[in-house]
């Protein structure tokens, strides 16, 4: 693929450029135009206290049976009556082109190889169930909203060990078209999955947009999501280590634009629009590095539902917000799981307090709604918790000055530590800490800590640092918004502090801790328990 001059500067340049690019326009705030415009308008504004994005997989691992019932049981029957208004439903596509609904331009994936035998792909459409169709149809029955998500690209084919090979080996599209991919095992890719497929390439924009249509024309979904977030890797620019250049967003600005303008189509034809949704990073810089020209797209019109992050965050929520309400589309945050390596800090994040932690700075953000990825238990508290920040704020909550660390963009893309805006304290990401020297790490807190209503006592707040490599680490002061602490309490690695609920903020707050004087170690963690009488 040739690349311009410019895809041929040193990566800092070019990142530098990408900084400059200009703020984010003035909405088109135009009506709708006729009465279907209107009626997709209405759509999109719908509310989404919580989305549900199920990756399908339930289907390979989780059913006993090839029945309707195994099938809704596994993740979806027990959502009914939640606070999840929408399903954002993933046929498996575990390896581009290859799905669980009963496609014709892709592949069904049925191979029962492996770990794979449970896979009851086949025989649940060989007795007339689809699992799309069923999803559609539940979603009606209970009136929620059920979105295809489609992942862009999904490369876990691409790993050397595990599942990647037996994946790989059933594509038989991977297979008969190497040339459509970044690489190959024995030639990697600098950065990313070498079974990505290159987007650089016309004949790959025209498969990923006949998967959508297909679906579009087959099935009554609600609307589409296009997950860009999954496996970023789109273009050869960034397997090469290299920003994507403007050929490469202008050819998945075409392909972006050609469905939409197919959805429209087909929303018309079928009398009841076809919304499009986008899962991308909550950057615009990094979303331009990638190939996706955000800020293009939305100031053009080509989306409806903004979704933003996955396993990493660049941002604080509320930037992402106010980019997307400038646009006049809806935002919703996704929490994903998890991937911290340290188990401790990991098994507290993935907590119900910490999803509602989570969440309530989610809320607090004015996003529209809470977008749940890679938790599948359908009788997690969560999902009859979440969507109600009115309830969210009397319930105990903890928060976490970072919850996903740096991370890594999963699959492997372009590297992105550069991009982040917000604290990534952790194990391991942790804070030096020189002797007699104050420290800050800031993070939010989505509630107002003392608003508990009149005769209501507050809640018990404390706040628990995490120390490494201190010789005395009793002797640790801090402070949190300039208020001094007292009286911590050393267990283990834990320092903790009791706190006076006023001096807990909603919103930002900063927390500064100071070691004794020839003393020093480091801040591994950050954790702030709120828990009401």
């Amino acid at each position: 693929m040739k690349t311009s001059p410019l895809s041929c500067q040193p990566l800092a340049l070019l990142f530098a450029i990408l900084a400059m690019q200009p703020a984010f326009a003035a909405p088109d705030a135009a009506a709708p135009k006729d009465a279907f415009q209107q009626q997709r308008h209405e759509a999109a504004n719908r509310e989404r206290r919580m989305i549900f994005n199920n990756d399908g997989d339930e289907i390979v691992y989780e059913c006993k049976t090839p029945t309707l019932d195994a099938l809704l049981d596994a993740r979806t029957t027990a959502l009914a009556g939640t606070q999840v208004d929408s399903i954002f439903y993933c046929t498996w596509s575990s390896g581009f082109g290859m799905f669980t609904h009963d496609t014709k331009v892709g592949q069904v994936f049925d191979t029962r190889e492996g770990r794979f035998a449970p896979n009851m792909t086949r025989a649940l459409l060989d007795r007339g169930i689809d699992p799309l169709k069923a999803m559609v149809d539940f979603g009606a029955k209970h009136r929620m909203e059920v979105f295809w998500s489609f992942r862009v690209n999904d490369t876990h084919d691409g790993y050397l060990t595990d599942y990647g090979p037996l994946l790989f080996a059933v594509n038989r599209l991977k297979n008969a078209h190497p040339e459509y991919l970044m690489g190959d095992p024995q030639h990697l890719p600098k950065y990313g999955a070498w079974s990505a497929v290159n987007y650089g390439l016309p004949e790959v924009r025209e498969l990923a947009f006949r998967y959508v249509e297909e679906v579009c024309q087959n099935y009554a979904v609600d609307g589409v999501e296009l997950d860009f977030f999954r496996h970023p890797l789109f273009f050869k620019n960034n397997s090469a280590g290299l920003p994507c250049d403007d050929a490469d967003r202008q050819q998945m600005t075409g392909l972006v634009r050609r469905i939409r303008a197919m959805t429209e189509a087909e929303g018309r034809k079928r009398g009841r629009p076809i919304l499009l949704a986008m899962r991308v990073p909550d950057s615009v810089e990094y979303s331009r590095a990638v190939g996706i020209d955000l800020e293009r797209w939305l100031a053009d019109g080509l989306l409806d539902l903004l979704i933003v992050s996955s396993y990493l965050q660049f941002n604080a929520w509320d930037y992402s917000v106010q980019l997307g309400h400038k646009y006049g589309v809806k935002v919703y945050p996704s929490l994903d799981e998890c991937r911290l390596r340290d188990p401790e800090a990991k098994l507290l994040r993935q907590s119900a307090l910490a999803f509602r932690g989570r969440a309530m700075n989610v809320w607090n953000s004015g996003a529209d709604g809470v977008y749940v990825f890679n938790q599948f238990d359908p009788l997690n508290p969560i999902w009859k918790e979440l969507g109600d920040p009115a309830a969210l704020g009397k319930m105990d909550k903890d928060y976490f000055a970072s919850v996903r660390g740096v991370s890594g963009v999963a699959g492997s893309a372009l590297p992105h530590q550069a991009f982040i805006k917000v604290a990534t304290l952790n194990p391991s990401s942790p804070l030096p800490l020189a002797p007699g020297q104050p420290a800050a790490v800031r993070f939010s807190v989505g509630e107002n800590v003392n608003a508990n209503g009149a005769g209501s006592a507050p809640p018990q707040a404390a706040l628990r640092l995490r120390l490494k490599d201190l010789r005395r680490p009793a002797e640790v002061t801090a402070r949190i918004n300039q208020v001094p602490l007292a009286n911590g309490v050393l267990a283990n690695e834990w320092l903790e502090f009791k706190l006076d609920p006023r001096s807990v903020r909603q919103g930002l707050n900063e927390v500064t801790v100071t070691p004794a004087p020839q003393d020093g170690g480091s801040l591994t963690d950050l954790h702030l328990t709120i828990r009401h009488q």
